[in-house]
């Protein structure tokens, strides 16, 4: 498996570049995975961006991304999960500064739940969900497809942080147990016995813990509490849902929400998107897996833990099963998947190629390569293969 270099503790987890990005690009994400009516919350991010340059239709080498560009003229209009947003600007900023201003490509970051939405009532022609389509989904956007179904495309693999506010804290251990124990309210204090005995040389203080998860419908929310389920059961017993599953702890709206709360909150903790937690300058912790090892954030903990998914490719799709019981000291094991969400056949044959060409890109070498620079986790050259294919495909 092709990893690249990892993060240098959490202050280096993303890179200056990524600070930049993610103050300026990133809101919050949302995600209806369980209903298709539910839309998630979070400000809306629109980017469109006509860059300088070539108009011709030919390929080409991207200097931005090192890889190849193939060009196609049109407008193309993405919505969806922000949990992509960073990397989806980024690329459209590739894909158009390489072929120019007869190429219109924007993406509104509204969240996966909205995005969904509008790809099933033609307002979209693609949309990022971080939950593959749901049974309710499926039906509805496969009739929105002539001719074909509409496919789930793990393409944007993404790391959750559990960030935190302890005063005089920068290094700290929970286990899944223990954070499930905190955010279904039975841990209340920083300095419990169960806290103190997994930190050992850490000074707790006597201070509450606030806990805050996102009051919209979210991608995240749904990853987040599937790890806590899946990995401490007695502890966390509620299924993973996309709306927080648990009633108590406070709620703010969408992933930059949350990290605001936290920062501003002595005592807090939230989860959230790792650029997230370090555009906010927020420690994040080391988080236990199934046999109790903690296990830091780092892009290759991360990319470890996503290498041991099962991928299922049934009815052209290309999902990821997450193994929660795998359980290696460098596998960190709170992660996720931005999926694009697009018509197998049936798409507008005048944007066809410029979906297929965008698309393509996203999951090819020139923009994965750039994912960990930017907060994510790359594809395996194999997945990269694997999903450009599909992307090729499209009709």
């Amino acid at each position: 498996m092709k990893i690249h270099a990892g993060f240098n503790g959490r202050s280096a987890a993303v890179g200056a570049g990524v600070l930049a990005l993610a103050m300026a690009g990133l809101t919050a994400c949302g995600s209806d995975n369980n209903s298709s009516s539910s839309s998630s919350g979070g400000s809306s991010s629109t980017t469109s961006a006509a860059g300088g340059g070539s108009t011709s239709s030919s390929s080409g080498s991207s200097s931005a991304g090192g890889g190849a560009i193939t060009c196609a003229n049109g407008t193309l209009s993405g919505q969806g999960s922000t949990a992509q947003n960073t990397a989806i600007v980024k690329f459209i900023k590739d894909f158009q500064t390489k072929c120019g201003n007869s190429t219109n490509i924007s993406y509104n970051g509204t969240g996966s739940g909205p995005g969904v939405t509008a790809f099933i009532q033609k307002q979209a022609d693609f949309a990022g969900s971080d939950y593959p389509l749901n049974a309710t989904q499926q039906p509805q956007a496969d009739a929105r497809c002539t001719g074909g179904k509409a496919l789930s495309v793990g393409t944007v693999p993404g790391i959750i942080s559990v960030m935190y506010n302890v005063p005089g804290v920068t290094k700290l251990n929970l286990s899944a147990s223990n954070l499930g124990k905190i955010f279904n309210g039975k841990i209340t204090k920083w300095n419990d016995p169960a806290i103190v005995a997994d930190n050992a040389g850490v000074t707790l203080p006597d201070l509450a813990i606030q806990t805050f998860h996102r009051s919209d419908a979210s991608g995240t929310s749904f990853n987040f509490s599937n790890y806590l389920n899946k990995t401490a059961p007695t502890d966390f017993p509620t299924a993973a849902n996309k709306q927080w599953p648990v009633a108590s702890g406070q709620s703010a709206q969408g992933s930059k929400g949350v990290a605001q709360a936290v920062k501003s909150t002595s005592g807090a903790i939230g989860y959230a998107e790792v650029s997230y937690a370090t555009s906010n300058n927020l420690p994040t912790a080391n988080v236990g897996n199934a046999a109790g090892k903690f296990v830091p954030l780092t892009a290759t903990n991360a990319a470890n833990f996503i290498s041991k998914a099962k991928v299922d490719t049934t009815g052209g799709n290309y999902l990821f099963n997450f193994d929660y019981t795998y359980a290696s000291d460098d596998a960190y094991p709170a992660v996720l998947v931005t999926y694009e969400i697009v018509c197998s056949a049936g798409n507008d044959s005048g944007k066809l190629p410029l979906l297929k060409n965008f698309l393509a890109y996203t999951a090819g070498s020139g923009a994965q390569s750039q994912l960990e620079g930017l907060g994510y986790v790359a594809l395996t050259s194999d997945q990269q293969t694997a999903v450009g294919a599909v992307f090729n495909g499209l009709s």
